[in-house]
């Protein structure tokens, strides 16, 4: 399973917002959504996240096995 518990601390930690988030990203709250339920998102959407936090993509999420 993709887990993105990683996004949620490394967006505390450089003090980001998910309204902070969504406007310098452009992610909608669809998208925000969907990351919170560690569902499917677009590669497009985890290069803006790491570009918008810049950090790594291992920063953001990981592989957990089930």
């Amino acid at each position: 399973m993709i887990s993105f518990n990683k996004l949620w601390i490394t967006m505390k930690s450089k003090g980001v917002s998910t309204y902070t988030l969504r406007e310098r990203c452009g992610i909608d709250s669809k998208t925000v959504r969907r990351l919170r339920a560690n569902e499917n998102v677009e590669t497009k959407t985890l290069d803006k996240l790491c570009s918008a936090l810049d950090c790594k993509i291992e920063d953001i999420v990981e592989f957990v096995k089930e």
